[in-house]
């Protein structure tokens, strides 16, 4: 019987072992999953923990990275290393070659230094490290055809009779482009290659096509489309912006079993045509006719007797860049929710969500016959229709039937932004089941979710991702309806920290900065939009060009991207130079800005009191703060001169700002609600003066019967600084607010995403002047930044960026009796909750594997807080620190903890 015992304990210590040891998950190069095409010779490797115990850490790990196959040639391996680091771990192994596949793995070792079996293997492909690599010409059409149709380029090769190994596709474009090989499309990606400064850079895509080959004959195919390269953009209505031609490049690398390779490239061989695709724009939509489709022409057995020659176009003389971001992909699919025939008689569809991307259409008809497919965003007050807010943007899918039985229809290479959809040229009333709508955005993974007691912050919380998903198309765009949807700086800045809570939007921002810094003017002044199609008149606007410092730093605070940093870092300095260029003794109060942008205007204004807060006062603030982020982006890379001297130059803003906005009262020049926020925000004043300031700011938001009276710029910070300055049920009343101007009225009105003005459609469902009034603007859904910050505490902690160490610090408040966050971040899942029950508040937390958080319970004592059923006191688990603003703040590692605070 001993022996049986002690065999049973033997064995059930060796179950626990196993169940409980540390395995690696969720492997990723450059943060995206066994991407294609990488031209960094350095990639970044990223890995996950996962375990049932509490207080998982990396004590150390090792990687292994081969060369083409996982039995390949080893390349690199790292020994073990002893450190906790597991994100955005540099590869340091040979160099890389062009065109070639790697595989990595890793193992790590645990706090208790216990090894971690090997994890599965993942794999990345590089790009090209360098020019040679590119063996393919750029070609286009010889003639281009009256409309500009797109044009379809076509070319049959044969393979090898061997077995292939691997098919890798080089591709990329002047325009847009869609790949077929043998009448299959090439990858899920539209809108390829994506917006950069095409004057300055372009991005090509690599695509794994070997089942997509076939044994003897094979057919590539491509169509392109105008897209941003030359389709009408801009204010002006200019068009061919970066140029008139259309032009392919493209490079098939096909690798056999014995190592032997063919390359099929863009030359003279190929042909050219057109077909169904009559003509294809960004803001005015496209036209497909289904009379001019060339049935098979991107597979074997069609007959191309007919088609011209291509034309050899002039080489791309600036950088060709591999693709470092998620592409545009198709996510969510929406059927209509409702038929509408409105008052003017229009057959109208609802799909119930304000969205991008376009629809799928289903249609039976006579050869000839044209349906017309309209895009809106709102039905006006009477239940019509409305366009005016679009301008000059047609938003306007054509499709011409060919007679043939069941016709489907599908753009390629535009897009709309719509909730509505008019439809004009059928002979009966539309079945709602033959309208498909398809959801368009870079495909980011999703990371945050946030939910209240209070339906109406909870849909607040899906407009602000509805928002995000509309807007965040490669470049982070203003609006995605009108004739517009550019990349606002001051938008992306305003919104950046907010966006990171909602979407992993490292890989996307970190590509548009690039083109943001090559957009850059010599003197260090920053376009209003990124790429720059409106000139470099359009430059240096406070709060705009501040993009170049903000997102920068917060990339490092929220993903730990010290690349991203170091690259960016003389673009921030640049822009510091420019406006220190532009002041007089450190004050700036030269130059165009745009201000406060949609702050609230009173219909009667008969006091005065909502004048536009000073312009000059806002720049001096932004001059300070992005002083501020590059003194301290030059103490993380260690450039300790510049810190200082950034140091002193902060020291010398913020004087001139107290000399000329400040009295010796402590009033400002600008009594308006985002004067007074833009100055506590940046810490402006004398301390001694912070307080009696911060309520002047309350003041005023109860003197407008507690409304906000912010714009882009003011809004992002309000709820902010009253809740740093003890003005917390002011920051959950202003939040709650229901009327006009709110972050609730919009809601209330019935909006699935946040607007551009804070009464886009006013109380008697009227409009706002039509010129700029976008439903889909996503600057003020800022607030929730404050929202996952403040209600449900997430917090990152700048001395361990990456949220590698983080704080959970919930605030009640609203009348809210339960709200709920969580996070994905790179180590994983964080989870923060909390519900009130009785005189306790109960906090469920959950800190992912390989970091640390400190959880700050709302007690005056530690006698008040229990885990897990448990007293706090006398636990040699947790550590319970001193006692902070009315919170016990508790330091804990990974795991699931329940928290109860009494009283």
């Amino acid at each position: 019987m001993i022996a049986r015992i002690s065999g049973s304990i033997i064995l059930l210590l060796l179950c626990t072992s196993i169940f409980s040891q540390v395995a690696i998950t969720n492997l990723k190069t450059e943060s995206l999953t066994n991407p294609l095409g990488l031209d960094h010779p350095q990639p970044r490797f990223s890995w996950q923990l996962t375990g049932t115990q509490r207080g998982i850490r990396q004590a150390a790990y090792e990687l292994e990275v081969r060369q083409g196959a996982i039995n390949g040639k080893q390349v690199w391996q790292s020994a073990k290393q002893s450190s906790d680091s597991s994100v955005l771990v540099s590869y340091k192994g040979a160099p890389l070659s062009s065109g070639e596949t790697y595989f990595w793995r890793v193992r790590v070792w645990d706090q208790q230094n216990k090894a971690s079996k090997w994890s599965d293997w993942a794999y990345w492909h590089t790009g090209a490290f360098d020019p040679g690599f590119w063996k393919a010409k750029w070609i286009g059409v010889a003639k281009e055809e009256e409309g500009k149709p797109s044009p379809v380029l076509r070319r049959s090769f044969s393979t090898a009779k061997k077995k292939i190994r691997s098919a890798h596709l080089y591709i990329t474009s002047l325009g847009m482009y869609e790949a077929q090989l043998n009448g299959k499309r090439i990858g899920d990606a539209y809108l390829s290659p994506g917006w950069t400064s095409y004057d300055k850079r372009l991005q090509y895509q690599v695509y794994e096509v070997s089942g997509l080959l076939q044994p003897g004959e094979n057919v590539t195919g491509v169509s392109l489309g105008s897209g941003w390269y030359r389709s009408y953009i801009g204010f002006a209505g200019q068009n061919n912006f970066y140029g008139k031609e259309l032009a392919l490049l493209y490079q098939l690398k096909i690798t056999y079993s014995d190592g032997s390779t063919d390359w099929i490239l863009s030359d003279e061989k190929w042909k050219s045509s057109s077909a169904e695709v009559r003509s294809s724009e960004i803001y005015h939509g496209e036209t497909i006719d289904n009379n001019r489709m060339l049935k098979g022409w991107a597979a074997p057995g069609f007959d191309d007797r007919n088609w011209a020659p291509v034309k050899l176009m002039p080489a791309y003389t600036k950088a060709l860049v591999a693709t470092q971001n998620e592409p545009i992909r198709k996510r969510e699919v929406l059927q209509p929710v409702k038929f509408i025939t409105t008052p003017k008689g229009e057959k109208v569809l609802d799909f119930g969500q304000n969205m991008v991307g376009w629809v799928r259409v289903k249609v039976r008809g006579n050869k000839g016959d044209t349906i017309s497919i309209y895009h809106a965003e709102v039905l006006d007050k009477k239940g019509n229709f409305y366009t005016e807010n679009l301008r000059s943007a047609k938003q306007l899918n054509q499709f011409v039937l060919s007679g043939n039985g069941l016709e489907e229809f599908e753009p390629k290479f535009t897009f709309q932004g719509f909730r509505y959809i008019k439809i004009e040229g059928l002979s009966k009333d539309p079945d709602p089941a033959d309208y498909t709508a398809y959801v368009l955005y870079s495909d980011m993974q999703k990371t945050g979710e946030f939910e209240t007691s209070n339906p109406l912050i909870n849909q607040l919380q899906k407009n602000i991702q509805w928002g995000q998903r509309g807007n965040f198309l490669d470049v982070p765009t203003d609006c995605p309806q009108r004739d517009e949807r550019l990349g606002w700086t001051g938008d992306a800045q305003a919104f950046y920290r907010t966006a990171t809570f909602n979407f992993d939007v490292r890989a996307f921002f970190s590509k548009w900065l690039k083109d943001l810094s090559l957009d850059q003017l010599s003197n260090g002044a920053v376009p209003f939009v990124v790429p720059n199609v409106l000139g470099e008149g359009a430059v240096g606007s406070a709060g705009w060009a501040d993009a170049a410092t903000i997102i920068p730093w917060q990339q490092w605070v929220v993903y730990g991207d010290l690349r991203t940093l170091a690259e960016q870092y003389a673009s921030m300095q640049a822009w510091i130079k420019f406006m220190s260029s532009k002041s007089n003794k450190n004050l700036w109060n030269t130059g165009f800005h745009f201000g406060d942008w949609l702050f609230y205007r009173p219909d009667d204004d008969t006091d005065g009191r909502a004048a536009i807060t000073d312009k000059y006062l806002i720049a001096q603030c932004f001059y300070a703060y992005s002083t501020q982020l590059t003194m301290q982006a030059a103490e993380v890379l260690g450039k300790t001169e510049d810190a200082a001297n950034y140091r002193l130059l902060l020291n010398e803003i913020k004087r001139a700002f107290q000399q000329e906005y400040l009295t010796p009262n402590g009033r400002l020049v600008s009594s308006s609600q985002t004067a007074y926020v833009l100055a506590l925000q940046f810490d402006m004043l004398p301390e001694s003066m912070r307080q009696q300031a911060a309520n002047r700011l309350a003041e005023n938001v109860k003197s407008y019967n507690n409304h906000l009276t912010t714009g882009f710029l003011g809004a992002p910070y309000l709820c902010k600084v009253l809740s740093r300055f003890g003005h917390e049920d002011l920051a959950f009343t202003l939040l709650l607010q229901e009327t006009y101007p709110s972050w609730l009225y919009p809601v209330k009105m019935g909006a699935t995403t946040i607007w551009e003005r804070w009464d886009g459609q006013k109380p008697d469902s009227s409009f706002q002047n039509a010129g700029m009034n976008s439903f889909n603007h996503y600057a003020y859904g800022a607030i929730g930044e404050w929202m996952y910050e403040h209600i449900t505490g997430i917090q990152a902690d700048p001395a361990h960026p990456g949220f590698k160490q983080f704080f959970v610090r919930p605030h009640t408040g609203g009348k809210l009796t339960y709200a709920k966050a969580s996070l994905h971040t790179a180590y994983g899942e964080m989870v923060a909750g909390w519900k009130l029950e009785d005189d306790r508040l109960i906090m469920e937390i959950v800190v992912p594997p390989n970091t640390i958080a400190t959880v700050f319970c709302p007690a005056t004592s530690a006698a008040d807080i229990s885990e897990s059923g448990k007293p706090l006191l006398g636990r040699t688990d947790l550590e319970p620190l001193g006692a902070v603003e009315g919170t016990i703040p508790v330091r804990i590692g990974s795991g699931r903890y329940r928290f109860e605070c009494r009283n």
